[in-house]
């Protein structure tokens, strides 16, 4: 069973509303909720012998979309500072975001037009383990159209209950906030996990 993080340590953030913030950490606590519901509920099918029923496979279907909602989530927060630091330029995620971007700016320039799409969804900063390279992405729901084998490395959540209490419709405005609070850091680290698995 999974535990919801504490994510409190955000309140305060530039940019994120506390009201907004604690709206965004009751749906996350809602996602580990039902991923653990999800899980209790086809282990009882399993052990009844109902896995070839219709509910065992709906309920299956429904664990991509909790799970993901759950774990896109607490990669949302935990890429996010009260501290902003500018990347480090020698650090080993700086140095690949040039290899495939030429530089910085161009990076964040294609990453914030993913971003800027109409739609809910999520935009992730992926990494290509098979060929060695990064990638930025749209995923419109949880559950679908995740590259297979990359490893997710900066996320931003671009549904509306991620900036529409504070930003209205103005999307621009929170990719624009988002962006002075990225833990380049985290990001970093979790790019140095992502490589040492490939």
């Amino acid at each position: 069973m999974y535990t919801p993080k504490d994510y409190k340590h955000l309140i305060g953030i530039e940019g994120l509303s506390s009201g907004l913030l604690s709206n965004h950490f009751s749906l996350y606590e809602g996602y580990v909720r039902n991923t653990n519901k999800l899980f209790e509920l086809t282990d009882e099918l399993h052990d009844a012998g109902e896995t070839n029923s219709p509910k065992f496979a709906e309920l299956k279907r429904r664990l991509g979309w909790e799970w993901n909602g759950m774990r896109l989530h607490e990669y949302y927060f935990e890429n996010l500072t009260k501290d902003f630091k500018e990347p480090d330029k020698n650090s080993s995620l700086y140095k690949k975001i040039i290899a495939g971007y030429d530089d910085l700016n161009y990076w964040l320039e294609d990453f914030r037009a993913a971003a800027s799409m109409r739609g809910i969804g999520w935009t992730i900063l992926y990494y290509d383990r098979q060929d060695d390279c990064l990638i930025n992405s749209w995923i419109n729901e949880h559950d679908t159209g995740h590259p297979a084998g990359c490893a997710p490395i900066f996320v931003l959540d671009c549904f509306e209950h991620a900036f529409a209490l504070d930003y209205g419709i103005k999307k621009s405005d929170y990719i624009d906030a988002s962006f002075k609070i990225i833990d380049w850091p985290a990001i970093e680290k979790r790019f140095e996990q992502a490589i040492s698995l490939s």
